[in-house]
């Protein structure tokens, strides 16, 4: 590859390890996976709720009551419509951590025959006990109400893993602010290339992730959390995709991006302290709330047909 974009330094495996527990946290502070699912089949009493099967009924299923506080920064529906979700769709989600975006996608597809594939963290030598926690409350959490989720198909991504789903099967693949643990385990690369293999010909890659500013050496493990849009684009390209159109959907202009503990200072990780030290009881979250989550790009790539 060749990293214009980007400065020396050294990229390890471990760096999954932190990355994806992270990742976990934040997934896990932002629902609770036991909590028991829905009957999605009774009949809405409002008769002006959204239909059974849209998109706009999948975000405001009584089975998000948990996780809808956040819409306000993540904008489920014209995140998802900008990829271009559509029922029978084939998609992807790589690392979908406790399942934010799962308990949208999972029973939108499974009402509009449409398959999900779960591409979750791979179960390798250096994985953390955590981690393969993450995955099994995942699993449990999405066939405890097959009625509703459907058929949720669990694959691996990670160093050595393989297909995450048949060759030239799925329609769009989602990368949901992953990049930079990726980046941290030296897998970024592989991540584009799994999810090429994966797509068909005209199928979609959707990118959301933390966005740094432009114009600076791109740290290549990430460490902020923040990454150029012009070294995802770059990523991209450099894989076979093209690129299709950028949606400013998850700006925020108030994000200053120079904080104490990289993007995790902001919600909805909140740090008071470095990761792994305890939280600073004396740390003035003030300003962090008030800027709220991170400045997002939100990309959308395609295979050639």
């Amino acid at each position: 590859m060749n990293h214009s974009l980007i400065g020396r330094g050294p990229l390890s495996r471990r760096g999954l390890l932190a990355g994806a527990g992270a990742l976990a946290l934040a997934g896990v502070s932002a629902c609770d996976s036991n909590r028991p699912a829905p009957d999605s089949s009774d009949e809405p009493a409002d008769p002006n709720a959204p239909s059974q099967g849209s998109l706009e009924w999948a975000v405001a299923g009584d089975w998000r009551a948990a996780d809808r506080a956040r819409d306000v920064y993540r904008h489920p529906i014209e995140t998802l419509n900008f990829f271009g979700l559509a029922p029978r769709m084939t998609v992807i989600e790589f690392w979908p951590g406790a399942g934010w975006w799962t308990e949208i996608l999972a029973p939108y597809l499974a009402a509009n025959g449409g398959t999900l594939y779960a591409a979750t963290f791979q179960n390798t030598p250096e994985s953390d006990q955590s981690l393969n926690q993450i995955v099994a409350r995942f699993e449990n959490r999405f066939a405890s109400n097959r009625r509703l989720y459907g058929d949720v198909r669990i694959s691996e991504f990670g160093p050595t893993s393989g297909p995450v789903a048949p060759e030239a099967s799925a329609d769009l693949v989602m990368f949901m602010r992953n990049l930079h643990n990726w980046m941290a385990a030296g897998i970024a690369e592989k991540a584009f290339a799994d999810a090429y293999a994966a797509l068909k010909p005209g199928g979609v890659l959707g990118i959301e992730q933390h966005r740094a500013d432009a114009g600076a050496v791109q740290d290549p493990v990430a460490a902020n959390g923040y990454v150029q849009e012009a070294f995802v684009k770059q990523l991209a390209a450099e894989a076979g995709f093209a690129f299709v159109a950028a949606s400013e959907a998850n700006a925020n202009p108030a994000d200053t991006k120079d904080h104490p503990f990289g993007v995790w200072t902001l919600p909805p990780q909140s740090l008071t302290a470095p990761r792994g030290d305890p939280p600073d009881p004396e740390f003035d979250r003030s300003a962090y709330d008030a800027i709220g989550e991170s400045d997002r790009m939100t990309l959308k790539f395609r295979k050639p047909e």
